[in-house]
């Protein structure tokens, strides 16, 4: 009889270890927040506003709602990773490039816009030095992407980068 026992109870624990493990695990892009930044998905020629073109830009989606990011120039070359982070609700980028660049960036939704900056992350070397990046959706169908800097905490601010994403009639080399 004891032998019965404890044959009923191995099988009970591996039919529930087998059920566990059959659990399908939860969808990470399950928020709908996750889907903000989908309108800069796609393959991108990048134009300052006198109407040069200054890089060109893929944006793809990965590891479910990842956005990839590879940007390039004839002088340089830059990736990112931006995800919705639901635990902190907030989005997370980061950008890494050719010449040593590193960026960390957090943000949200604001007007109509995403707009993330460093302002609230920790380790900065001086906190009155802030990065602001916004990425609006334009009525046609373009994206402006807008990087201002301010090295007095917010008090005058100057732009980095101002650049219009046209959707491309090619895909972007990889």
């Amino acid at each position: 009889m004891t032998s019965l026992i404890r044959a009923s109870i191995a099988i009970a624990a591996t039919t529930a270890a087998c059920a566990v493990a059959q659990t399908p695990p939860p969808d990470p892009c399950a928020a709908r927040e996750s889907a903000q930044f989908d309108f800069w998905i796609g393959d991108w020629d990048v134009f300052v506003p006198s109407g040069k073109l200054v890089g060109t830009n893929r944006i793809e989606r990965i590891y479910g709602c990842v956005l990839h990011e590879r940007w390039k120039t004839p002088k340089m070359e830059g990736q990112s990773f931006s995800r919705w982070d639901p635990d902190r609700a907030v989005w997370h980028q980061t950008w890494v490039d050719s010449t040593g660049g590193l960026l960390m960036i957090e943000g949200g939704i604001k007007n109509g816009a995403l707009v993330m900056s460093d302002a609230t992350l920790a380790g900065r070397k001086d906190p009155a030095v802030v990065n602001e990046v916004s990425w609006t959706r334009l009525p046609d169908g373009s994206v402006r992407q807008h990087w201002r800097l301010t090295k007095d905490g917010g008090k005058t601010w100057e732009t980095s980068f101002d650049g219009k994403y046209v959707r491309s009639s090619r895909p972007q080399p990889e």
